[in-house]
């Protein structure tokens, strides 16, 4: 794999609509990781290419292409959202950007994540549409084909002292930790702070606040915008230029480094689970999985995961209860029918839960089971 740019197929950059880009992941043919059928729906599930491509004039990471139809079947929001919505919250109103009976108005993202509650105290009125004094998105713009069309839609909305603040899985955090199965279908857009701050200084946006959270391994970022020249100047915050400088000596920018990190963690880590699961059966030990997520499906299906690896994944979404993961068909079940199954090993396919399934799922490790964190290698959790 090179990092020679070139026009790929019919592919544009979702920001320039320029065709230079560089293949930075290619995941081969995948089921739609937002696909969960039914037992009796036809097999096998439909394939597609899945590729991560960067673009060296926006410097966005983003999907190649999705020609799938989204079928999102809502999850429970987790703890660790939940508390991670507070932090956010917290820290806004500190930087004074949360005024008591403004207008927000809050773009939904298919994954949950929502601040309502969390923004209930300040009495905000809820708007539909702009003129609105706080934007807020959390993990929403980047569900948009039309990157430049979505930030400026949010900027139209915004009033002239207002402020759009974003919540991002930071791609940089993808990058440093190798987490490949980050890509998946209806996620166009992958953002590093760089990237974020050059496309909002393009339509007029300054980039006056930024902060980091361990969530996805300390891979979560806020980052608050606002027009130049109206009440927040028109002078970039310096915790988002130390940001910017951060992620750049990361590699961020530079599609090789970005190529030998993912590369590298995809090859490593199907070996890894291949490995274990391989070894597991050899023991003659049963293993069950935690957390139906989209994310775990590019997953199962790179690592050649079938039902006789892995018996089932549970989930706290009862819309998922009765269906299964796409391409492999093992059954997602509820947290209850796990236990009751007394695997001997259970992959927890989304590591920020750890906490939460042990003490929702006591049972698991009362009846001789153990934990195994698979972000994205399997490492086996000790007993409490």
């Amino acid at each position: 794999m090179t990092t020679d740019t070139a026009p790929i197929e019919s592919w544009r950059d979702r920001w320039s609509g320029q065709a230079e880009g560089v293949v930075v992941l290619d995941l081969g043919e995948q089921p739609a990781s937002d696909l969960f059928p039914h037992p009796t729906d036809p097999t096998p599930d439909p394939r597609y290419r899945m590729r991560m491509v960067f673009s060296p004039v926006s410097g966005l990471l983003q999907l190649e292409d999705d020609p799938t139809t989204p079928e999102e079947v809502m999850g429970v929001e987790p703890a660790a959202l939940v508390r991670q919505a507070e932090l956010c919250v917290t820290d806004a109103d500190a930087a004074g950007f949360v005024i008591p009976g403004s207008r927000v108005l809050h773009y939904p993202s298919p994954h949950g994540g929502s601040w309502h509650a969390q923004l209930e105290p300040f009495h905000l009125v809820e708007v539909t549409d702009g003129d609105a004094d706080l934007i807020v998105d959390v993990h929403g713009m980047m569900h948009d084909a039309d990157q430049k069309a979505a930030f400026t839609q949010r900027r139209d909305q915004l009033s002239d002292d207002g402020v759009v603040l974003f919540m991002i899985h930071d791609a940089s955090a993808i990058v440093r930790e190798g987490m490949w199965n980050a890509l998946k279908n209806g996620h166009f857009a992958y953002y590093t702070a760089p990237a974020m701050v050059r496309m909002a200084d393009e339509i007029g946006l300054v980039a006056v606040g930024a902060w980091t959270y361990p969530l996805y391994n300390n891979g979560t970022t806020m980052l608050a915008f606002a027009k130049k020249g109206g009440r927040w100047g028109s002078e970039q915050a310096p915790s988002v230029t130390a940001l910017i400088e951060q992620e750049t000596a990361l590699g961020v920018l530079d599609p090789q480094r970005v190529i030998d990190s993912l590369h590298t963690a995809l090859v490593d880590s199907v070996a890894a689970i291949r490995a274990y699961l391989d070894g597991a059966r050899a023991q003659g030990l049963t293993v069950a999985g935690y957390g139906a997520a989209s994310r775990t499906a590019a997953l199962l299906t790179s690592a050649d995961v079938t039902t006789a690896d892995v018996a089932m994944i549970a989930d706290a979404s009862t819309a998922k209860h009765g269906r299964t993961m796409p391409g492999t068909r093992i059954p997602i079940v509820s947290p209850d029918d796990l236990v009751a199954a007394r695997p001997d090993r259970v992959l927890l396919f989304i590591s920020d839960l750890l906490p939460e399934v042990r003490r929702a799922m006591p049972g698991i490790e009362e009846n001789g089971g153990r934990w195994v964190v698979v972000d994205p290698v399997p490492t086996e959790v000790e007993p409490q």
